[in-house]
């Protein structure tokens, strides 16, 4: 059937794609065009990493051929610098959709990444009580 209920007991003709309820239905895959990881170079954001566009993105005209989640995250990172945990509740988009989209625009230079420190390379806990403790004691 090609109609779908209101809510209210009426149908809306041509509404296949969209659910009274729900609003409007995309499958993240078709976001994606099927892929499940970010860009060829397989690059992993974690949810912590910041986005940020870049200083000197590509153009409008190489914008415009981006899909709408893409622009949307693009809107979403001009407005302030924010996690991939944010951007995702943000645009309201699974986290792996999310990664995969912020893939492409890495990869055609309209954002830039910043990687969290991996624990390894933190200070040691100890130096911190150090540096802590000597502030204390001035």
């Amino acid at each position: 059937m090609n109609e779908d209920s209101t809510g209210d007991g009426r149908a809306v003709p041509g509404s296949q794609w969209y659910d009274a309820d729900a609003g409007p239905l995309v499958r993240p895959y078709a976001m994606t065009g099927g892929r499940t990881k970010p860009g060829p170079s397989n690059v992993r954001f974690d949810l912590i990493a910041l986005v940020v566009v870049e200083d000197d993105p590509p153009g409008p005209a190489e914008e415009s051929l981006l899909g709408p989640e893409h622009r949307a995250l693009l809107t979403l990172c001009r407005a302030e610098t924010q996690s991939v945990a944010e951007l995702a509740a943000d645009a309201d988009l699974p986290v792996g959709v999310v990664r995969v989209l912020l893939g492409d625009l890495l990869e055609a230079g309209f954002v830039k990444v910043s990687r969290p420190i991996p624990p390894a390379q933190l200070p040691d806990e100890r130096i911190l009580r150090e540096v802590i403790d000597g502030l204390r004691a001035l």
